[in-house]
């Protein structure tokens, strides 16, 4: 992947600010640009001081090789959703975490598109932009390249990325619309679980109630929330704390009679493509486990 700026009068007067400025690229990776000797005017190498002109021609190469070894290549089917220059997404299934691990080294969905990359030569680090829990489905983007990575992440401090999940939740809620906003922090002896506590982390989710009916005398509530922070296990923990915990949530507190995982789906993502700026909505399919609740509806 390429960037490619033509300098317009009166606009810039030296590269790095084309590249500060323009493409909005970061020190820490404008020094490792540097170092690759990623950054061209008029087809040639050059120093980000160089004076330039009207009509100059600035080029940023992202294409150059990253050692990757730290993830091991493992062949396994992907259910792509969206595949560009700069990032590709995916439909994570259920039982399988992101990021390896000491207890999952090899079997992991980062393991996956580490062999997926191998196979279509793309010598890059894996970047996962968003995370989800082992047992949850749905929408994880994986950015191909460092700029893309950090556009992402700038997106999501902005509020220009918006996640959304479904949620299968016991009981009905009594408001059907609303805002949880409730500090979340580890809880005391537990390497997993997380808890509500004023020493912890500003987190919020949005939520609202799609759909509610009762399944053999249990009062179901499918929610579309709306995460605003990103904390882990951020939905789980609130629609816990307010007394509708996730279907199949041990951890939390939900009934494990009717599936076996947490019924929370990443459905749907919106953001600006970092290079057409265009705005971009990915849905993922919902997978079958929680498919069937929205049939008996």
């Amino acid at each position: 992947m390429t960037l490619i700026y033509t300098v317009k009068q009166s606009s810039y007067t030296t590269v790095k600010e084309v590249l500060l400025s323009h493409f909005d690229i970061s020190h820490r990776l404008l020094t490792k640009l540097k170092r690759e000797n990623a950054i061209l005017l008029n087809h040639v190498p050059c120093f980000v001081n160089e004076k330039i002109c009207e009509g100059d021609r600035i080029e940023v190469c992202m294409d150059y090789v990253e050692e990757n070894d730290n993830i091991i290549p493992t062949p396994m089917p992907l259910s792509i959703l969206k595949e560009t220059e700069g990032y590709l997404i995916v439909n994570k299934p259920a039982h399988i975490p992101v990021h390896p691990s000491c207890y999952h080294f090899a079997d992991t969905l980062s393991n996956g598109i580490r062999f997926y990359f191998d196979s279509i030569d793309l010598k890059k680090k894996i970047r996962p932009v968003n995370r989800l829990d082992a047992d949850t489905t749905g929408i994880v983007i994986f950015a191909k390249n460092e700029y893309i990575q950090e556009n992402f992440i700038r997106q999501m401090k902005q509020n220009t990325f918006q996640k959304y999940y479904l949620a299968i939740t016991e009981g009905f809620w009594e408001k059907k619309k609303g805002s949880i906003d409730k500090p979340i922090a580890r809880k005391e002896g537990s390497i997993m679980e997380r808890e509500i506590s004023p020493l912890g982390e500003s987190a919020i989710t949005h939520y609202e109630v799609l759909q509610e009916y009762t399944l053999q005398d249990m009062p179901i509530s499918i929610l579309l929330c709306k995460l605003e922070t990103g904390r882990t296990h951020q939905i789980r923990v609130h629609l816990s704390s307010m007394g509708h915990p996730l279907l199949g949530d041990s951890l939390y507190g939900g009934n494990t009679n009717w599936i076996g995982r947490q019924a929370l789906h990443s459905y749907q993502i919106e953001f600006l493509d970092p290079i057409t700026h265009k705005k971009e909505k990915i849905q993922a399919p919902i997978p079958e486990d929680m498919l069937y609740f929205l049939q008996n509806i």
